[in-house]
């Protein structure tokens, strides 16, 4: 594992939150209406800022703004994490980035979330907004994927993404 790749991870991570996030929106506004309550990045942010007191003290605009430097960290750490993965694993861009979108899915809305009880599980969610969150997650992991491949796959001497060449084998 080396520091560049972790930093590539980290910056295809807070990358590939941009197009997550989009995805987020437009289909959150396709819910119907009683489904339609704050998405999960808002949601954990508001939660944890109770537990923590600040909460009250926080305006709208604050709350925005911590909702997304929290939302683009945890994309960003998650990056850092696939990067190394990936590295020594070698998996198709898509592939590997779209599994391990699915992974983080997986461990934080049926994991992580429901045992630090910032979140309900999944299981208690309505279908629709799993859906919305499973997509965003999928679009996440083909672009940290493709990212990751992009920025990290190179080696001096190379012409191409080493998934590229293995491809073509």
């Amino acid at each position: 594992m080396s520091i560049s790749s972790l930093f590539a991870g980290a910056a295809a991570g807070f990358i590939a939150t941009v197009p997550m996030t989009i995805v987020m929106l437009l289909l959150h506004r396709l819910l119907p209406w009683l489904e339609r309550y704050p998405l999960p990045p808002s949601r954990i942010t508001a939660r944890i800022a109770h537990r923590i007191g600040l909460r009250k003290r926080m305006s709208q605009e604050q709350h925005l703004a911590l909702t997304a430097l929290a939302h683009f960290g945890y994309g960003a750490t998650a990056g850092a994490v696939y990067a190394p993965i990936a590295a020594s694993w070698h998996p198709a861009p898509l592939v590997g980035g779209i599994a391990f979108g699915l992974i983080v899915w997986l461990a934080s809305y049926l994991g992580l979330l429901p045992a630090l009880a910032v979140l309900p599980p999944a299981t208690e969610h309505p279908a629709r907004r799993n859906a919305l969150m499973i997509a965003a997650h999928i679009v996440w992991g083909a672009t940290l994927g493709l990212l990751v491949d992009r920025l990290g796959g190179r080696r001096r001497g190379e012409s191409q993404p080493v998934s590229e060449a293995r491809s073509r084998l």
